[in-house]
């Protein structure tokens, strides 16, 4: 008995290593849908990013891989009623442009559900981009509900003629490690500005299960370097989404939270910037402190570690008017959306 567990363990660990690959870099996007018009230099627009978690994380659901007991969305109906609820708030919103993370398109963990399509119903005048960030060999854990397979991406969405996508591969650890973390990416997008120059839009999820630290620090490195790149050709750039690094730099006293037993999220380091034309937006009112993620390690409640992991960098001919996290009290997902007002100088 003991030989047969053992050739079933070994032919499992076989196959994980010999499945896994990376979604080849600088994979061109479509878009789909595709809309007409220009941004306007001097023009006031808005934009939301938003992790929805794969539409599982509702206020009762806990992760497994970040403390809590379930690997898979409560049920097929209560998913099916969570990506509704959380697509028509996202429509409503209005935004001109949305960057959107963890949409799942044919995962064991949502029921091989095609998210995608809970959006695009609802964002009907948008034109948009899907990029896959995840494309996992079955993982078979934990053992009574098996997380199986993870095929997942960023969607980008505009108002505007967004010309056209490519998907960029982001370094992740050479590791075990990387079997836990999958594949990490971001896209980039390319709007174009009445003055003939243009935005370009990033949408990012960088890495959560690391150990060696500068893996995270070479990903932002990489899109930072972009950033100035695209500045110094003279266009705008801005950059969104899940960045799993603190924001703040301090979630401790920005939320009267401890952060003693959690040490996934960094601060991101101020030396990336240095001598760059390139800055970081931490999306906070004083008045009214919301933060835009929950430690998932079971259901939501006040005591709770929270933070922000969630924002937007901009190059310095963007300027930002307002920036906040709408407070949904993690109704829909482990993650608040997070807005912005911006014009382009």
């Amino acid at each position: 008995m003991i030989t047969v567990v053992l050739i079933a363990v070994m032919g499992y660990l076989a196959y994980v290593f010999i499945a896994y690959h990376r979604i080849e870099d600088n994979r061109v996007l479509e878009v789909q849908n595709a809309q007409s018009g220009t941004m306007a230099a001097g023009e006031e627009y808005r934009i939301l990013s938003f992790n929805i978690g794969f539409g599982a994380y509702e206020p009762d659901f806990g992760f497994f891989m970040d403390g809590g007991t379930e690997s898979w969305a409560l049920s097929e109906e209560r998913l099916d009623a969570n990506l509704t609820a959380l697509s028509d708030w996202t429509a409503k919103e209005g935004a001109d442009i949305y960057l959107m993370q963890e949409v799942d398109i044919d995962s064991t963990r949502s029921y091989h559900v095609d998210e995608r399509k809970y959006l695009t119903d609802r964002l009907t005048g948008y034109g948009y981009t899907f990029a896959q960030n995840f494309d996992s060999p079955f993982l078979f854990y934990p053992l009574t509900q098996p997380h199986g397979f993870a095929r997942s991406g960023l969607m980008t969405f505009s108002r505007f003629n967004m010309t056209d996508g490519v998907r960029r591969s982001l370094p992740i650890e050479n590791t075990l490690k990387k079997l836990v973390d999958l594949d990490r990416c971001f896209s980039v997008q390319r709007i174009p500005v009445d003055n003939g120059r243009e935005l370009v839009l990033i949408n990012l999820h960088l890495s959560a299960y690391t150990t060696d630290g500068t893996i995270a620090e070479e990903q932002l490195e990489m899109i930072v370097s972009l950033m100035q790149k695209e500045y110094e050709n003279g266009n705008y750039c801005i950059a969104g989404g899940d960045f799993n690094k603190d924001i703040s730099g301090d979630a401790e006293s920005y939320f009267n939270t401890s952060a003693a037993n959690y040490t996934w999220a960094q601060p991101i380091p101020e030396e990336i910037f240095t001598g760059r034309n390139v800055s970081l937006v931490f999306a906070y009112d004083e008045e009214d402190p919301v933060p835009s993620c929950r430690n998932a390690d079971g259901p939501y409640n006040p005591e709770q570690y929270v933070l922000t992991v969630d924002g937007f960098m901009i190059t310095d001919n963007v300027t930002v008017n307002s920036a906040g996290v709408a407070d949904l009290s993690f109704r829909y997902s482990d993650h608040n959306p997070v807005r912005m007002s911006f014009t382009l100088n």
